[in-house]
């Protein structure tokens, strides 16, 4: 979204309006192991990963977000009337022999854009599963340029209920409960630049994807898929969260986002200047010569090098992979961590035992 916006020169004045705050956070193998089901997503330029499903009976496809940062599933629908229906795939309940109506009304909000519409119920199917009579949204309205240019139809998302629509059960929560799944939890793993390759699987765990052990961290705060985070450092000189600080493990996140006065202090250090578009470019050369940034956690140091901090567009040009969590709604000292971390490792969301599982990704 950000490369459509900025080749339309539009992104400094959708940054400024759309000011990203989280606290209503946005949106295969060889020899695959048995009772794993996996679903392939696609990377669009390290910004994100998508993934396909199916809605209703006979199916009709759409391209999603699967977003540990949020609880529902949503689609676009016919009766959408936002500029963003008209150029994505749009749910037709007529054509659903198995669709039910609720009636009730939703409203979601995301750090990047919102969605207005009704609930509904049926079948949705992904990675050789079928979750029978899902909750999800059809979208009368997605207001703002967010979705227009946006990759993908809708958002499915993979926290835990208490953050979703009340008296509703998420996907996830709905494939354990109908026992489709043999072990609580599902894993990430992010490919770096290839289109092709990225994968989250769920309800097991294929070991050909990381090297050496997971390393498990309980979940904080069961709402987010949350962790306490020790300290960020550089050059063994800690840079931030110092004392420790809440982190936020976010598949529907680009970068690594933090507190605003401290990424500001990150992007003096590692000397990126802002740009017209509010966007902080990087020298590319200095991703040969940078030190990594240290992510430590439960003791263990998860080391993200600067070729993974900065990124290159395609026409040559460096940015920074830090933002600053803006709107005031991020806690005074947390992060997030973004597809920038998870590309490195492997990552284990494990519901049974409220723990996340992270290892170097192969």
């Amino acid at each position: 979204m950000r490369e459509n916006l900025r080749e339309k020169d539009r992104l400094r004045d959708y940054l400024e309006k759309h000011p990203y705050n989280l606290a209503y956070k946005f949106v295969e193998s060889a020899d695959p192991d048995p009772g794993v089901y996996y679903e392939p997503m696609r990377n669009y330029l390290d910004l994100a990963y998508v993934g396909t499903i199916s809605i209703g009976t006979p199916p009709q496809e759409f391209r999603v977000i699967f977003d540990t940062g949020s609880s529902d599933l949503w689609v676009p629908s016919i009766y959408c009337t936002s500029p963003a229906c008209t150029n994505h795939n749009v749910f037709n309940p007529l054509l659903s022999s198995t669709f039910r109506i609720s009636g009730r009304p939703i409203h979601l909000q995301y750090g990047s854009g919102r969605m207005s519409g009704f609930l509904a119920y049926d079948t949705v199917q992904f990675g050789g599963l079928v979750d029978e009579s899902q909750a999800f949204g059809l979208s009368l309205r997605e207001p703002g340029r967010f979705m227009e240019y946006a990759v993908f139809d809708g958002i499915l998302g993979l926290g835990y209920p208490s953050l979703g629509l009340g008296g509703t059960t998420p996907v996830f929560d709905n494939l354990w409960k109908q026992g489709l799944i043999s072990e609580e939890l599902f894993a990430f793993y992010l490919s770096k630049k290839e289109e092709e390759g990225s994968v989250v699987m769920f309800g097991g765990v294929d070991h050909s994807y990381y090297s050496g052990d997971l390393n498990w961290v309980p979940v904080s705060r069961p709402l987010y898929w949350q962790l306490t985070m020790d300290s960020i450092s550089m050059n063994g000189e800690v840079i931030a969260c110092d004392g420790g600080c809440e982190a936020i493990i976010d598949t529907g996140t680009s970068l690594l986002i933090g507190p605003s006065d401290t990424v500001f202090n990150i992007q003096k250090i590692i000397d990126a200047k802002q740009s017209y578009s509010g966007e902080y470019m990087i020298n590319c050369d200095t991703v040969n010569t940078l030190p990594d940034i240290v992510f430590t956690i439960n003791g263990i140091d998860y080391p993200v090098p600067a070729s993974a901090y900065i990124r290159e567009d395609h026409q040559g040009t460096c940015y920074s992979n830090f933002d600053e969590g803006r709107g005031g709604l991020l806690l005074s000292d947390s992060w997030i961590l973004g597809d920038v971390f998870l590309r490195l490792y492997f990552t284990v969301f494990d519901r049974a035992n409220n723990t996340i599982g992270l290892a170097p990704a192969v």
